[in-house]
């Protein structure tokens, strides 16, 4: 019961960031959604609190991207502060083409439109923990390697747009090497440690339709010889868990429900 009191006490002092992320569509939230949301807060907090880690990778599952073999849609850095947890993430706002940077209640990063209400974790090793999580309490660190420009499939290999997962990812990488102080340099280093985007096969009747209707999705920072053969490289939730993984900066994903 106190869990449920603390998350909610932290999911009404970021109502004003209830549209970052979503359409800006005014709908009264269902009880039965913020029941669901804020269980799986609990749980994962739970979870969190019994892995006596300090930072983490936390994901959700805001939509079925079934079809592109992926299973996790967004993830934030999790950190322990005092007796909770906060998550420091990016988010698009109202599907436009900006993005600003939030730091956010485990209550509020699942009150999102889920696809489904189940939560990804990766307790990272604890030396990357350690260089971690001074960066994620630091307002100046977390925004350093921001874009605000904004693009769903942006290009892992280019500065010109920024997804979440791509600035949470670019963010560790900042943190672990003191050369990479720069968009680019951080992804020279991830490049170096062996992270592969994944490739997500669109055609160009799907691109086109994609760039008309939706001002948060562009492919020009694609290259050409990749983006006219239909691949699409972009950095998503489970290639970032396989990836660290692999590497040994972090533990095997657990599930939590």
């Amino acid at each position: 019961m106190k869990a449920r009191i603390a998350l909610g006490a932290a999911l009404l002092a970021l109502a004003g960031a209830a549209h970052a992320g979503r359409s800006c569509e005014v709908r009264p939230p269902q009880a039965q959604n913020v029941q669901r949301a804020m269980t799986l807060a609990e749980h994962v907090a739970r979870r969190l609190d019994d892995s006596g880690a300090q930072v983490v990778v936390v994901a959700r599952i805001g939509q079925d991207l079934g079809r592109y073999g992926q299973r996790y849609s967004h993830m934030g850095l999790a950190y322990r502060e005092g007796t909770a947890w906060r998550v420091v993430h990016k988010l698009n706002q109202c599907g436009s083409a900006q993005s600003a940077i939030y730091r956010q209640g485990l209550g509020e990063f699942f009150l999102d439109d889920m696809f489904e209400y189940q939560a990804g974790i990766v307790v990272l090793a604890p030396p990357v923990q350690d260089k971690l999580l001074p960066a994620l309490k630091d307002n100046q660190r977390v925004a350093q390697l921001h874009t605000r420009a904004y693009s769903m499939v942006a290009y892992p290999w280019s500065q010109t747009y920024q997804q979440s997962n791509q600035w949470a990812l670019e963010t560790l990488a900042m943190t672990q090497d003191p050369a990479a102080q720069t968009r680019e340099r951080a992804q020279a280093w991830l490049q170096l440690q062996g992270y592969e985007p994944a490739t997500l096969h669109l055609n160009a009747f799907t691109r086109l339709g994609a760039r008309m209707t939706a001002a948060n999705v562009a492919f020009d920072d694609h290259p050409n010889a990749k983006r006219f053969s239909d691949r699409i490289e972009t950095v998503t939730v489970d290639s970032v868990f396989t990836w660290l993984t692999r590497s040994g900066l972090g533990h095997a994903p657990i599930t939590v429900r």
